[in-house]
């Protein structure tokens, strides 16, 4: 009876170890089918960086519009295109319409030129734009405001009505 156990023991073992040898087998080809798909190769480019022009809009200054870009390289595909950009219409385009300012309040008229000023400081600029750090805008003070003459003090009795003055 112990030899028949012996047996049947050795059967299953038998059969186990088959089904481990052949999971190992199937697992291996596999893989090896994935090894043997051939890489891609990566292709240097001697194209140089995009060069950009200033944005120009469609119509007026400000807006949609559109901006030429170039790039040098002997076997370079594309050495010109066209992309769309977009001008802020609230920037001041005095100063470069792709150079953003962050200005500080307006100071104090001068009387001698009848103007007050304010200064920016550079807060942003698009597209590798050329901008000045920092820039100083003038317009006119407008009305001066005189004070306004005080009103005389009326008479008041103890009760708070008006006295008339004699």
């Amino acid at each position: 009876m112990q030899a028949q156990q012996y047996q049947q023991q050795r059967r299953k073992f038998a059969a186990a170890f088959l089904a481990f040898i052949f999971i190992l087998s199937a697992v291996g080809t596999a893989e090896a089918g994935k090894k043997e798909k051939p890489e891609k190769k990566v292709k240097k480019s001697d194209c140089g960086e995009w060069q950009w022009s200033v944005c120009v809009p469609t119509s007026g200054d400000c807006g949609l519009g559109t901006r030429e870009g170039t790039r040098t390289g002997a076997e370079c595909k594309q050495t010109m295109k066209t992309q769309r950009c977009k001008i802020p219409c609230n920037w001041k385009k005095q100063f470069g319409a792709e150079c953003k300012y962050q200005f500080q309040a307006w100071g104090e008229c001068d009387l001698n030129t009848a103007l007050k000023t304010r200064t920016g400081s550079l807060k942003r600029a698009l597209h590798n734009a050329e901008c000045q750090k920092t820039v100083t805008i003038s317009k006119p003070c407008g009305k001066l405001t005189k004070p306004k003459p005080q009103e005389k003090e009326k008479c008041r009795d103890r009760s708070g009505e008006s006295l008339k003055r004699w």
